[in-house]
């Protein structure tokens, strides 16, 4: 009986593991974050507390695969209120990362269009809608940002966030 419950807890264990990849429907490998207070901690910062953030920053999302500003400055330390409007007729996201995991994740998008996301540094805005994320800026250097759907980072859709 012991051999058949162990068979069940490695089973259990290894679909748990899977998990990740079940959500990306089985085709790529992506760590799931999980959220505590202030969020996990990134490389580019983490999630903030909307009574922390000192300043709000809007940005606008096309249909000319822009976003505006395209180039944002921030202190280190710095939480800040992003609000996301998109002004086009087609669905965009912000995704938040070094310039490493932005081309890794253009990459996967090309090969897997329809992936989920579910990261705290995805904003996905639907056409005529707003949305909102609250980031903590605790880590200084040059961070990238794109909508990574399909050709949207090859038509030019991507910025920078400087932090100081």
């Amino acid at each position: 009986m012991q051999g058949k419950q162990a068979m069940v807890v490695l089973g259990l264990m290894a679909a748990l593991g899977a998990a990740p990849a079940l959500a990306h429907q089985g085709q790529v490998e992506h760590r799931k974050v999980v959220f505590k207070e202030y969020g996990e901690q990134l490389d580019f910062g983490r999630m903030g507390k909307s009574v922390e953030a000192g300043r709000t920053i809007e940005l606008e999302m096309n249909d000319t695969y822009r976003f505006a500003p395209a180039r944002l400055t921030v202190r280190a330390g710095e939480t800040v209120r992003l609000v996301f409007r998109n002004t086009g007729a087609q669905q965009h996201e912000w995704v938040l990362g070094t310039p490493q995991d932005i081309a890794r994740h253009a990459d996967l998008m090309r090969r897997f269009p329809n992936m989920e996301h579910d990261e705290p540094q995805y904003v996905h805005v639907p056409p005529g809608e707003q949305r909102e994320l609250v980031w903590k800026f605790n880590r200084p250097g040059r961070f990238e940002f794109a909508c990574l759907l399909p050709g949207h980072f090859e038509a030019g859709m991507n910025g920078f966030v400087e932090v100081r």
